[in-house]
């Protein structure tokens, strides 16, 4: 259009359609008056690999047990809670360790302004570590480094510091910039020290906020609760939040109904940097979004709507359409095999990583088609779904079909696969995406005979007078004939002879006559290399 509109001398202007509905913007446009300004309490994510204690190193801050309610003692969703040290609050956020939740990672530096990075003084360094190292770094934000389970007699806090001081990470005391602080989630050893030292470093970071203004917060879970209905997890980190407040969060909308804080109490409003859960959207927000208080239900209403109809123009405008490229490949056969699933989580965070992982372990020649993802429990409609597609299965992650639709599921022949822990499903869908493949054919050769001479039988064909040199032939078998290196006939073996009988194998050393599946033109010399064909199952890579 623009080439077009540049022919004719024609201006064209290329508008996006969110503009006007853009409301993040809209809310970092509106003056706000700094002297109505306060300091903020920080806000800290917890980051590091699974298994290093982010969260048992929580609850000894907080001093509750939350770990023991993770499903394997792993985080799959993110928690945030809000701690107070000498009268100053502090919130943390606990990000999930496991490599699938890189998004949910990612997100939860988007909302922090400290960072803790937990390493395990026995254990060090591991490959989620330096994953979250450059998450961390990307995000530009203070960087303290926790080293856990100090209590340990394997602990080994030197090898932590050089370890990290490659990864660009140098401690204070070998002259470098970050801080390291030796702390165990058993004893409470350091907490005390970790805690003055975040006090610290927001007190650098001076953070401003105005708790007059109208609300903005990040949301960092949602999930759609029975009898609660759409729940979202969220920061607030401008202004505050109250109970009557008309909000929007992109696609959805609504009026705040009920706030719980982070200790499950109800409470009337949420100030600066609290977390708490919030009640009224008409559906579950998309994780990672931001909720803004808007002055009428009306504004509310038109902008989530606007942003839900853009967003569903987009997902139905994706074309499944390939390329002519594409096509010769794929004329070949059948070539590209879809595993079509239909995602079903508890909370928005598991699905965006459920999703996020099982996009990855496509390959050439399999892959997932994710036809439908959602936050909630499996419904009827679901099954229906699934049973439009060929071959779908449901995924539940954290959800429960129950009796009535478990019945129709199995009338209607759909399965329904249910985890809590998130290895198990990426694991079984890789399993099947391995059987979907083509197997792959490998040859092992059986042996090897030589032609010392050939004698035409009338109404029969040739037969080649052979030596076996090496391994055995086999009647039946498959042959290669091999004459100056080159492959001349590739087939089977018709018939095998010892002197006039007829033989099921020849061994090395014994002489033997063969014959070939509708081939004659066998020459003295030429060699024949016998094998057989192994079908191998593929897996794609785990």
């Amino acid at each position: 259009l623009e080439i077009l509109g540049e022919e004719f001398g024609i201006e064209v202007t290329v508008r996006d359609a969110l503009e006007d509905v853009n409301y993040v913007d809209d809310y970092l446009e509106e003056d706000s008056d700094e002297s109505t300004f306060v300091t903020r309490p920080p806000v800290v994510t917890i980051m590091g690999h699974v298994d290093h204690g982010k969260t048992s190193l929580l609850d000894k801050i907080r001093s509750t047990k939350v770990a023991k309610g993770e499903a394997g003692g792993i985080t799959q969703h993110i928690s945030s809670y809000t701690v107070e040290k000498n009268g100053q609050k502090i919130t943390f956020v606990d990000t999930p360790g496991h490599a699938a939740f890189s998004a949910m990672r990612t997100r939860g530096t988007a909302i922090t302004d400290i960072i803790i990075i937990v390493v395990a003084s026995d254990d060090g360094v591991k490959p989620q570590t330096e994953e979250v190292i450059s998450h961390a770094k990307a995000s530009g934000c203070p960087i303290i480094i926790a080293m856990n389970k100090i209590d340990k007699e394997t602990a080994n806090i030197d090898m932590v510091k050089a370890q990290m001081a490659e990864k660009g990470m140098t401690p204070m005391d070998w002259g470098g910039n970050t801080e390291f602080i030796g702390v165990s989630a058993k004893t409470g050893e350091g907490i005390e020290e970790l805690l003055e030292n975040i006090l610290i470093q927001a007190e650098l970071l001076e953070l401003k906020a105005d708790p007059h203004a109208k609300a903005k917060a990040a949301v960092i879970e949602s999930s759609l609760e029975k009898g609660r209905g759409p729940v979202a997890t969220v920061i607030v980190q401008n202004g505050t939040l109250r109970i009557g407040d008309n909000i929007v969060c992109d696609t959805t909308f609504g009026r705040v109904k009920a706030i719980t804080d982070d200790n499950g109490n109800a409470v009337k409003e949420l100030g600066l940097s609290e977390t708490g859960t919030v009640l009224g959207l008409n559906d579950v927000p998309i994780t990672g979004s931001v909720m803004v208080a808007m002055d009428t239900d009306k504004e509310a209403r038109d902008i989530a709507t606007t942003r839900a109809e853009h967003a569903r123009a987009k997902e139905l405008s994706k074309s499944t359409k390939v390329s002519l490229e594409e096509m010769s490949g794929l004329i070949a056969e059948g070539k590209i095999k879809q595993l079509p699933v239909i995602i079903k989580t508890d909370v928005g965070g598991s699905l965006e990583a459920i999703k996020g992982s099982l996009e990855k372990i496509a390959n050439d020649e399999v892959k997932v088609k994710i036809i439908h993802s959602a936050v909630g429990g499996i419904t009827e409609s679901d099954i229906v779904l699934a049973g439009a597609s060929e071959g779908c299965i449901i995924l539940g992650f954290n959800v429960r079909p129950t009796g009535s639709i478990k019945a129709k599921a199995k009338a209607d022949g759909i399965e329904i696969n249910t985890y809590t822990i998130i290895y198990d499903l990426i694991d079984d869908v890789k399993d099947a995406l391995s059987g979907m493949m083509s197997a792959v054919i490998r040859e092992e050769n059986t042996g090897q005979a030589e032609v010392r001479d050939t004698f035409v039988v009338p109404k029969v064909g040739t037969v080649a007078g052979c030596l076996v040199t090496d391994g055995k032939v086999i009647r039946g078998g498959h042959a290669r004939i091999i004459r100056d290196g080159i492959i001349t006939y590739t087939g089977k073996i018709s018939s095998l002879k010892r002197f006039k009988d007829d033989a099921k194998e020849v061994a090395n050393g014994y002489e033997c006559g063969i014959m070939f599946d509708r081939f004659n033109d066998i020459k003295v010399g030429d060699f024949i290399e016998t094998f057989i064909q192994i079908e191998e199952k593929v897996s794609v890579d785990k």
